[in-house]
């Protein structure tokens, strides 16, 4: 199917060849006709310009128009004796028919063109069999073939392009498959490894608070209530790996809460929020959660354990979380401040799908490690 412009275009071009094959068959009478151009002559000149100018109909016309040139030619052999029996209209004819006809229609137009081309040549007074064999081949045949070639490449182009997408599409939905597949198999996997040990870890938090005769210390409280926090955030991941969709997922909207929940570990967290907050992508604010769960877990587990300042800055194209807590040792390297670095990697790849960066390390007087992580506020994975 084609859409408005391609059809004006294709309009357009029609037109134009219609009127180069008018100008050219009209100027080629004119010029080497006859002399004097009486109503016979004038009669098939006026058929020869309708004739032509009807090459800009439309393709569903395409032997009508061929038909009418084919019963031009013998009557100009008529009033022009000795001249060439084709013209330029007559060529294009005879490819629009090539081209845009099939079947029987098709089969006739070039029998009708022949035929035409045929007599023109016998009243011409030719003789010659071979001669007559190439010229009716020549004007008629050729051009025509060349227009049946021309549609059939077409079609074999577009043919292998509906390969080509049907392919493209089978491969993506392949993907999609082996994803879901992988999906479902993760999940399954926290379901049964690590759901069990954090709810083994909530049901003996609580069962030792139940326990105790005397105060609950804050820190047995603050495991049973991370040890809630992580389920509901893991029954959130399994519902994203099995049904695909982020839909529940926390955002920065929840950050007060995380701060809250370490708090209640015992490491002091000062939150600081720059500018009015703005809406951003789903993905982007889940992804700045984690990131801020990171940070906080590194604050905790490689810091002195005393405090970390959080800094959330809403910027006009961009969001930036920032985490600085005290080193533990001044002489201790930050690779080992860091453990593995594991965090800090996912942290930069969560960046980087987001077009966004991170940056990790101790600060000018090496008594702080800084880590931050800046995201474009309209960022797509």
């Amino acid at each position: 199917m084609f859409d408005g412009g391609t059809a004006r275009s294709l309009a357009r071009q029609s037109v134009l060849v219609a009127a180069v094959c008018l100008v050219t068959d009209a100027v080629s009478f004119l010029t080497r006709g006859p002399e004097a151009v009486g109503p016979l002559e004038a009669v098939v000149l006026v058929g020869l310009v309708v004739a032509d100018a009807a090459l800009a109909t439309a393709p569903r016309y395409s032997g009508w128009v061929a038909l009418a040139h084919a019963v031009l030619l013998p009557a100009l052999a008529l009033v022009l004796p000795g001249r060439s029996v084709n013209t330029a209209g007559q060529l294009v004819s005879a490819y629009r028919a090539g081209a845009w006809l099939r079947g029987r229609p098709a089969a006739a137009t070039v029998v009708a063109m022949a035929f035409g081309v045929l007599s023109s040549l016998w009243i011409g007074g030719a003789t010659n069999p071979f001669a007559v064999v190439t010229l009716v081949t020549a004007n008629t045949v050729l051009p025509w073939l060349v227009g049946r070639y021309t549609t059939a490449r077409k079609e074999y182009v577009d043919e292998l392009r509906r390969q080509r997408e049907a392919q493209l599409r089978d491969a993506q939905a392949e993907v999609g498959e082996a994803v879901t597949r992988e999906r479902e198999a993760i999940a399954r996997d926290l379901h049964d490894v690590i759901s069990h040990h954090i709810s083994a870890i909530g049901v003996h938090a609580a069962a030792t608070r139940m326990t105790l005769a005397g105060p609950v210390p804050d820190s047995l409280v603050a495991v049973e209530s991370a040890g809630r926090a992580a389920m509901v955030d893991l029954r959130r991941l399994l519902d994203l790996l099995h049904d695909g969709e982020s839909a529940g997922l926390p955002g920065l909207g929840k950050l007060r809460e995380l701060v809250d929940g370490v708090r209640a570990a015992g490491l002091r967290v000062a939150l600081a929020v720059y500018n009015d907050p703005c809406p951003l992508p789903p993905a982007v604010d889940t992804t700045f959660y984690r990131v801020a769960q990171e940070m906080l877990t590194n604050a905790l587990r490689h810091g002195d354990g005393t405090a970390v300042r959080l800094e959330l800055d809403y910027g006009v194209d961009s969001v930036s979380l920032t985490a600085r807590n005290r080193l533990t040792s001044r002489r201790t390297s930050p690779v080992a401040q860091q453990g593995s670095g594991r965090g800090l990697r996912g942290m930069r790849q969560r960046a980087r799908a987001f077009d966004g960066t991170a940056t990790a390390g101790p600060t000018a007087d090496g008594q702080y490690w800084e880590t931050s992580v800046t995201m474009p506020t309209g960022a797509t994975s």
